[in-house]
């Protein structure tokens, strides 16, 4: 075990220590031995990674959002994001969901900067989810911080939930979308964006 002094943090009224022993007793009901040497860090470093993996409860995608851009010269055609890699884990079986997101919207005198869609995406999936949340919330978060004239988020995920454990089926990946405002009501506009991102094999 590390000799380095011990760190006795609280979290969300949770201590790390109260934590690690979580850890050590899931440990002890798979049927291993938690004091055995290979297990001895692992409380730690299963801790650790909860803070990286569920760093999203502790940002508000709304501030991403909070800078936008009027200077545009005029453009009001989509502007699409799309591969936007993301891990997440599903709040069923705290499993990994491992994918990407495609984002599209059609400005209406705001726009704002690329990095930040791809960090509301990162704020939303680090945390426990459906996916079909998640898509929702991040359509939701562009319509209220832009109020573009429509705005297009489609989800691909690999759920580990399903390849790991249960049916055991791999190569498997579940697509949903959301779309909001000329996304939703007009067909060509929704065409376009798929297009744009074309979700499916040999992509």
């Amino acid at each position: 075990m590390s000799d380095a002094p011990r760190r006795e943090d609280s979290r969300h009224d949770v201590t790390r220590q109260q934590a690690e022993d979580a850890v050590r007793t899931l440990l002890r009901w798979a049927g291993d031995d938690p004091t055995r040497e290979g297990l001895l860090d692992t409380p730690r470093r299963v801790a650790k990674a909860y803070e990286d993996w569920f760093s999203g409860y502790a940002l508000d995608p709304d501030d991403y959002m909070a800078r936008t851009f009027e200077e545009v010269g005029g453009y009001d055609e989509m502007i699409v994001l799309r591969d936007i890699e993301y891990e997440s884990h599903c709040e069923h079986h705290m499993a990994p969901i491992i994918g990407k997101v495609h984002i599209g919207y059609l400005p209406d005198g705001k726009v704002v900067g690329i990095s930040k869609l791809a960090r509301v995406v990162e704020a939303y999936a680090r945390r426990f989810q459906v996916q079909e949340k998640m898509t929702a919330q991040i359509a939701g978060c562009i319509q209220r911080a832009l109020q573009p004239r429509g705005v297009g988020v489609v989800v691909v995920g690999a759920h580990e939930c399903m390849t790991t454990r249960g049916i055991h089926k791999r190569g498997v990946s579940m697509v949903t979308s959301k779309m909001l405002g000329s996304f939703r009501d007009d067909a060509r506009t929704r065409a376009e964006f798929l297009r744009f991102i074309e979700v499916g094999p040999g992509r």
